[in-house]
């Protein structure tokens, strides 16, 4: 029976079990709407009916839109303020009864990507992971080793947080055209160049699947590659985070 892995978004919650020898889903994924405002009970109370989906009693792993320590919240970018300073593993355990282990959600998926995806043929230097959906999530791996809770998408640029401009949410929201949101990506993507030096900048989350329709806007000197696992990486990588912590 494989390791259940959830990945909290900040429009959905998706769940499935995973084989996480073989980094492969074992069942279809489930999916609930995030609740709107997005507020702890509510929250855990929609975790509850994912877990309860596949009749689930182990280890689960939640890759979590917030930097995350020890399980507890510290910032709440695109869920509600009084996530801060919460205990989220104590809240979904105690909701659902399995132990549970909380993680940044780029950090999951990009944990998966390099054992599982596009990383495993990086295994030294600097990888950069995006993840591109309701806000901007940033993953680094410096030879194989994560650094945890990177805040990247929150760089200010223009007066504003990057993810603000340069979300697939904010695409959308904007009605831009590939082109023209990938001016914005651009400008964002120069700026966390001339930061960290990447060799490889990973692009995740939803978006990746539309990867020819704006990647050949961008240009920097690292390789720019999409994810393999697309909007999987994040309920794997969550699994295999579960299923190491829990040993």
């Amino acid at each position: 029976m494989g390791i259940l892995g959830i990945d909290i978004g900040g429009s959905g919650i998706k769940g499935c079990l995973v084989n996480v020898e073989l980094g492969q889903l074992e069942t279809p994924r489930f999916r609930l709407d995030t609740p709107p405002g997005a507020k702890p009970d509510e929250m855990a109370v929609v975790v509850q009916e994912v877990v309860a989906h596949f009749d689930y009693k182990g280890p689960v792993g939640y890759g979590f839109p917030a930097v995350v320590l020890k399980g507890k919240v510290y910032t709440a970018a695109n869920i509600d303020k009084s996530w801060i300073g919460l205990d989220a593993a104590g809240l979904f355990s105690g909701f659902t009864k399995c132990p549970a282990y909380v993680l940044n959600d780029a950090d999951a998926a990009g944990i998966a990507e390099m054992k599982f995806g596009v990383g495993k043929d990086y295994p030294k230097g600097v990888v950069l992971m995006l993840t591109l959906g309701t806000g901007i999530g940033s993953a680094i791996f410096l030879d194989g080793k994560l650094v945890p809770n990177l805040e990247f998408g929150h760089l200010e640029i223009r007066g504003k947080d990057a993810e603000v401009r340069a979300s697939d949410a904010a695409r959308q929201r904007k009605d831009l055209s590939w082109e023209k949101w990938a001016e914005r990506l651009q400008e964002y993507l120069s700026t966390v160049e001339r930061l960290i030096w990447p060799d490889v900048v990973v692009l995740g989350g939803g978006i990746s699947k539309e990867w020819q329709k704006f990647t050949p806007f961008l240009k920097l000197r690292a390789k720019i590659l999409p994810a393999q696992l697309l909007n999987q990486a994040g309920m794997i990588g969550a699994a295999l985070y579960a299923d190491e912590r829990s040993k």
